[in-house]
């Protein structure tokens, strides 16, 4: 297999130097995700939630297979091909289909309750994967962000509420997306950033693609130029472009901390929901953002204990 530079970077000492820059790799991650939740509830007025989660994972395969072809990466070996089997059935399927039909359902705001829960799944997910020991510092200040995360969201929602079925699809969401990265982080490693995604595609594209034929024979889209351009943006940039910066950053770790990033997801996705979509800020917003954004800063800061042999 050919040596890959996320597999070059891993293998520098300087262990200061490799989570800044998987730091920086992350928040670019981030910022493109946070433009999912915001064009999903675009593209949902006038296109299918079938369609959404499916028809982007074909046109992100697409994609990645011709990138594939142009730099004639060789296949994986055979034992890899289970563990991309994860991270598509997290990443390419699961996520992106639940909250997709979580999202006609639920509004924005409440809906950023799922990118609130998914550091501290990921997280979790990382320890358990990789061996990864976080100081107890790191959980005190990730339960912290978690919480102001899960808060800022409801506040944006306007309450708790009651638990509904769309509830149920959010938390199924997190659960598929935290298992996704964390595998997703160590394939990264040894395919490399953009190579993991693109193989998890090209795997899921034959069922991806018949739950699109089977959306369009059901219910054609019938979307503006707008949707169309939000549904363009979920399979290039949050299906595939936004995967490559976030499993390099993950990559180059430490990925329990790299995860930490994610809580600024509700923020920006909120705050690009009132940027594009007039939705109102209001002083608890304010308040909220700044909250989250300091506890993630300091999630990312604290060191790990050595991990177990």
């Amino acid at each position: 297999m050919k040596e890959h530079s996320s597999a070059t970077v891993l293998e520098r000492p300087a262990i200061p130097l490799g989570l800044s820059a998987g730091v920086w790799w992350g928040l670019l991650g981030v910022a493109a995700f946070s433009f999912t939740v915001p064009f999903t509830r675009v593209a949902v007025a006038g296109i299918p939630p079938l369609f959404i989660g499916s028809g982007r994972a074909v046109v992100a395969a697409l994609l990645a297979a011709a990138a594939l072809a142009v730099t004639r990466q060789r296949l994986p070996r055979r034992g890899t091909w289970l563990r991309l089997a994860l991270v598509a059935g997290g990443v390419v399927a699961g996520f992106p289909l639940l909250t997709s039909y979580a999202l006609t359902a639920v509004p924005a705001g409440h809906g950023a309750v799922v990118i609130a829960l998914l550091p501290a799944a990921t997280a979790t997910a990382a320890v358990l994967r990789t061996g990864e020991r976080p100081a107890a510092a790191f959980w005190v200040v990730m339960a912290l962000g978690s919480l102001a995360a899960i808060a800022f969201a409801f506040l944006q929602s306007g309450g708790v509420g009651h638990l509904q079925w769309a509830d149920l699809l959010l938390l199924g969401a997190v659960a598929c997306a935290a298992v996704g990265y964390a595998e997703g982080g160590l394939l990264a490693r040894e395919l490399g950033s953009w190579q993991t995604i693109a193989w998890a595609l090209v795997l899921a594209a034959p069922a991806m693609l018949v739950l699109a034929v089977a959306s369009v024979l059901s219910q054609p889209p019938s979307a503006t130029p707008v949707q169309w351009g939000a549904f363009g943006y979920l399979a290039v940039v949050s299906m595939f472009l936004g995967f490559v910066a976030w499993y390099r950053g993950l990559a180059i770790g430490p990925m329990a901390q790299v995860s930490q990033i994610q809580l600024l997801q509700p923020v920006l996705s909120i705050g690009w929901a009132a940027l594009l979509l007039g939705e109102a800020l209001t002083w608890t917003t304010l308040l909220g953002a700044l909250a989250v954004i300091l506890c993630a800063a300091a999630a990312v800061r604290v060191r790990l204990n050595r991990p177990a042999r």
